[in-house]
Formats: structure tokens, C-alpha cells, sequence
């Protein structure tokens, strides 16, 4: 593999997001392309790390909205925590987080350390949220960050356009697709 070392972070592929319509049409195409990017990774032993959001029914892990409205999801053993079937999680290592980003209140940063990652190469949902964070994060943590564009999607098209330019702009994440990710990996 040239270039840095790489994993592979595949963040809130789980049912329950996929109900907005927006993230229902981009389904497809998401998943499609997290299917792709998992097999090359594990053909090149590229580590695939499967970040996943669960929250208490306690109260205990509710963001501030959550706790604004009174109403908590993304309840541990919930249907709706489940990656969404299309997804072969064989051989993948799994994260829980209760906030957008990957890093916060997580061991993400330690794992890449002992894999010597260098780079982390995303998919997932949603992008102004929990993609755009974790990207930030990896940067303030001089990890690199790679967005794919065709496994990511948002709930709004024009949000996810201003964040990826903000992120791009800044430096802070680079855009890549599937096709040159596994050329990439397979060198």
C-alpha cells in the first residue's frame, strides 16, 4: 500500500438513520459503496473500524438536545441500533459512541496509535454531523482524513455540500471516491 497507513472507519451504518427520507434514497448508494470499500480493505488488511451510536435509556449518555426534548433514541438492543443488513461486519472491530464524533469518549484514538494509522478514510452518515466531527477530530489528533463521496449522505444535500467545502477549504479532510481508494489500497 503507498502513502500513509490507513483504516477504514464505517460510521452510523445503522437502521434507524436510514429512516429519513433523504438518507432512505441515499441507502443504495451508501451501502453499496461501504460493501465495496470493506471488501478491498480486507483484501489489502486495511483495519475496518465499525463506529456505531447506542444511548442509555438513563438518561445517562443523552446529548443536550435529548435531554431539551425529553426524548432519547438509539436505545442499546433497540432494532433501530442494528447495521443495516446489507453489511458483512465480518472481521470488523466495534465502536460505540453516544456523540458525533468517532474520538469523543471512545478508545478510537489509542486503536489507531496501536495500528499505526496514520489515515482514516470514511464513510457513512451524517455528513454535517458525526462525519464532519470525526473528520475535524482526526485532524486535531494529526490524523489524516479522507471523506469518500459516494458512502457518504446527509438529511439535507445543501448542508452536506457546505460542510465537505469548509472541510476541504480548511484542509482539515480530503475528498476521495471509492475507485481511487481501492487503487489506493491495492497499489
Amino acid at each position: 500500500m503507498s502513502g500513509p497507513s490507513s483504516a477504514l472507519l464505517l460510521i452510523d451504518l445503522q437502521e434507524d438513520y436510514f429512516e429519513a427520507p433523504a438518507l432512505a434514497r441515499a441507502r443504495p448508494e451508501v451501502t453499496r459503496s461501504a460493501i465495496a470499500l470493506a471488501e478491498a480493505a480486507r483484501r489489502a488488511e486495511v483495519p475496518i473500524l465499525l463506529i456505531t451510536t447506542e444511548h442509555s435509556r438513563d438518561r445517562s449518555t443523552w446529548t443536550l438536545n435529548m435531554l431539551d426534548d425529553d426524548q432519547g433514541y438509539l436505545f442499546h438492543g433497540d432494532p433501530g441500533t442494528e447495521v443495516v443488513q446489507e453489511l458483512d461486519t465480518t472481521g470488523m472491530t466495534r465502536i460505540e459512541k453516544t456523540r458525533d464524533s468517532a474520538f469523543f469518549g471512545t478508545d478510537l484514538l489509542l486503536r489507531l496509535r496501536n495500528l499505526q494509522v496514520e489515515q482514516v478514510v470514511m464513510a457513512g452518515v451524517s455528513t454535517h454531523a458525526c462525519i464532519a466531527q470525526t473528520a475535524r477530530d482526526a485532524y486535531a489528533n494529526n490524523v489524516r482524513a479522507v471523506i469518500i463521496t459516494e458512502a457518504v449522505a446527509d438529511e439535507r444535500a445543501d448542508h452536506m455540500e457546505k460542510v465537505l467545502d469548509q472541510l476541504t477549504g480548511d484542509r482539515q479532510a480530503e475528498l476521495a471516491t471509492v475507485k481511487e481508494t481501492i487503487g489506493r489500497w491495492t497499489g
